[in-house]
């Protein structure tokens, strides 16, 4: 999957799901420019009265059509997508210096800024709850509630669960991934099919895949996935990979609503212990879902949010 050509996309290209007519009768795009680049913004819903909910997607690198269900929240607030720097249909320098946590966080600050935002709901996923955690640290203004969802606040952590997920694998994939991290062929066939294997266990498990997944790994951004992540979800030796935010984590003071998936690789044992971690937090758990669980449960996954901004 992740083994994808890094393919920018087209400036017209929509996701299905948050296309025109989809819910909320207001749909708002356009570019805002950020350290390094100008990012592709989209507000479902930028008529409605709500207070608005800005997403942080995954990757780092995985641009934001996949979140799309999310849109559906749009019937009551602006719903906020955009595609950070280096992916998706924004810019993509070619410059490895620019993919770092900290420029990451301005760029946040960046987007809030431009669309005048003086409040919102903050939700991340995977490597957005990350970048969602740092910039918390760096106490902003009018966040009422905040939504980590598959949280990826330890990559410590996370590399160690993802450790114990593979070795429930079956031993000829087992070795594949070893044998070819070991000597750097992490684009062999047996490599690929190890992970086509990981991904339908613990990321995304519903088929087909819908459009907007598909959509998400034909744009993925290579250089920042690779420079931050690595070849895989699981094959993690990138820049982040010693990255471990939880010594911080009483740090954050908003409202929090952690999420899992049951097969998720950003495990549920994980999300329980960061909610543990942090008093007063809440969790939920999806059932039978992996870690794109606004697919995988996609009404529970939904109804849990609103009912958490809802109440904060």
């Amino acid at each position: 999957m992740p083994q994808t050509k890094d393919a920018k996309a087209p400036r017209d290209e929509r996701a299905p799901s948050v296309a025109a007519g989809a819910i909320g009768d207001s749909i708002k795009e356009g570019f805002i420019q950020v350290p390094g680049g100008k990012v592709w913004y989209r507000i479902v819903g930028a008529d409605k009265p709500g207070i608005p909910l800005l997403t942080l997607h995954g990757g780092p690198g995985m641009p934001s059509y996949y979140l799309s269900p999310l849109s559906e929240l749009a019937d009551e607030r602006p719903v906020i997508f955009f595609d950070q720097l280096g992916c998706g249909r924004s810019d993509r320098p070619d410059d490895p210096t620019l993919w770092t946590i900290p420029r990451f966080v301005q760029e946040v600050q960046a987007v809030r800024e431009a669309l005048g935002y003086k409040e919102i709901h903050l939700l991340g996923h995977s490597w957005g709850t990350l970048l969602a955690f740092e910039y918390l640290l760096t106490k902003p203004t009018g966040v009422r509630s905040v939504i980590m969802s598959g949280p990826a606040i330890s990559i410590v952590r996370f590399r160690h669960d993802v450790d114990s997920m593979i070795a429930m694998m079956p031993d000829s994939m087992i070795r594949a991934i070893r044998e070819n991290e070991k000597a750097g062929t992490t684009t062999a066939p047996p490599y690929l099919a190890a992970s086509a294997e990981f991904y339908a266990r613990h990321v995304i498990r519903t088929t087909p895949m819908p459009a907007d997944v598909d959509s998400t790994f034909k744009y993925i951004g290579m250089q920042v996935y690779n420079t931050m992540n690595g070849p895989t979800e699981f094959t993690v030796v990138g820049t982040f990979k010693d990255y471990d935010g939880t010594p911080r984590i009483r740090e954050v003071t908003q409202p929090v609503l952690w999420m899992a998936g049951q097969f998720d690789e950003t495990s549920p044992n994980a999300a329980r212990d960061f909610q543990r971690m942090l008093p007063g937090s809440e969790y939920v758990e999806l059932d039978g879902a992996g870690h794109m669980t606004m697919w995988d449960a996609r009404t529970e996954y939904l109804a849990a949010i609103r009912d958490f901004m809802h109440r904060h």
